[in-house]
């Protein structure tokens, strides 16, 4: 057991793993990480899976397979995706079980091809809840504009639910607002709200990234005073708001009803810049009842060398909140960088979705049976 990794487990982060493989499945690296570095979740988007498969040779038999029957390319990917995440949801159900359905549960994302198209989204939801048949998933569901009432639909239809590609405060407020209008629908419905749970992802290190890139465009003494600010200041703002929602009259009555926070997750938190820490944004968002989902080098340098100092975020809004306006300041403006995140996020998952389709149908080929 990791010092550091337990100090962070007990401040009420929940430590999730962003990555998944058949082999880190099938090698007992999974449950390792689960056993030894407080690994309590997992999550996936097309990007991992697309690594995954087409890395070695863990993925040959079941393509073999798929080859024999003839299945289409998209069918070959539902099939080898959904096995993984239903293989990683077994070896985590001790940890689902013990948390009450909190913890222990791993993510799969609904096509990003149907990113702004509410009832496909809806639809996709639904068939990879079905067709990964296990009660510790969480399918991921972008929040775009079509999104936003998806979400509502599908958390109505009792179905738990990663909200992903988050990055501005507005949009997450509209994310929080389908959380509780879709526990509303359950309630109706006459669903048990305790077995509904959702996390709200609110992408970091990718804000620093780009309002760092024009901070350099600017190049003043001034502009340099803020790199590397504004990501942390994003999230610890989101937590603010994620406060305010929390403690509302309507979440109240829901909370009474047994339903679950939605809780803050932490996403995109590698380090992509070597003049940070490569543990910021880890250790400058300890908070309670949030998760924070790591590249595994993300993991190990918190493991090796993240410095847990207790709730990072409490007390931190009036300068987060300067922190933002003195970027806007410099005439870079916030609504403009979010929207462009939005954007590319959903054109990235497209483009290793359509990578994972194009590789997934030359190994079918590959290992077609030769005819006659």
């Amino acid at each position: 057991m990791t010092d550091a990794l337990k100090r962070l487990s007990d401040e009420g982060v929940a430590i999730w793993l962003d990555d998944l493989s058949r082999k880190r499945i099938t090698s007992g690296n999974l449950a390792e990480l689960i056993d030894q570095q407080h690994v309590v979740g997992v999550t996936t988007n097309p990007s991992i899976f697309q690594k995954a498969i087409s890395q070695g040779d863990g993925y040959d038999q079941q393509l073999s397979d798929l080859a024999f029957r003839k299945v289409t390319v998209e069918e070959a990917i539902r099939m080898i995706t959904t096995a993984d995440v239903r293989d990683a949801a077994d070896i985590l159900r001790p940890v689902f079980d013990a948390t009450g359905g909190k913890d222990g549960r791993v993510s799969i994302e609904v096509d990003p091809r149907l990113a702004h198209n509410t009832k496909a989204t809806v639809a996709e939801a639904k068939q990879l809840a079905w067709l990964v048949d296990r009660p510790n998933t969480l399918i991921k569901i972008p929040a775009t504009e079509a999104g936003i009432p998806a979400i509502a639909e599908t958390i109505g239809l009792g179905i738990s639910v990663n909200v992903t590609l988050i990055f501005s405060l507005e949009r997450y407020r509209l994310v929080m607002d389908a959380f509780l209008t879709g526990l509303e629908k359950a309630k109706e419905r006459g669903l048990d709200l305790s077995q509904i749970h959702s996390v709200a992802s609110f992408f970091v290190s990718r804000v620093d990234t780009e309002i760092d890139k024009r901070i350099d465009a600017l190049g003043t003494d001034e502009a340099k005073a803020l790199r590397g600010k504004a990501a942390v200041a994003n999230a610890r703002l989101a937590y603010q708001a994620y406060e305010e929602v929390f403690a509302s009259d309507r979440w109240n009555a829901l909370e009474k009803a047994g339903a679950n926070k939605q809780r803050p997750l932490w996403a995109s938190t590698g380090v992509k810049d070597k003049a940070y820490s490569d543990t910021m944004y880890v250790t400058d968002l300890v908070a309670p009842n949030t998760v924070n989902t790591m590249p595994e080098a993300t993991l190990e340098a918190t493991e090796d060398h993240g410095e847990i100092t207790g709730n990072t975020v409490a007390g931190t809004y009036e300068q987060a909140r300067a922190d933002l306006d003195a970027v806007e300041k410099l005439g870079i403006g916030y609504d403009e960088v979010v929207q462009l995140l939005e954007k590319e996020g959903v054109d990235k998952f497209e483009d290793s979705w359509t990578d994972l389709l194009k590789s997934t149908e030359a190994e079918l080929k590959r290992l077609a049976p030769s005819e006659g």
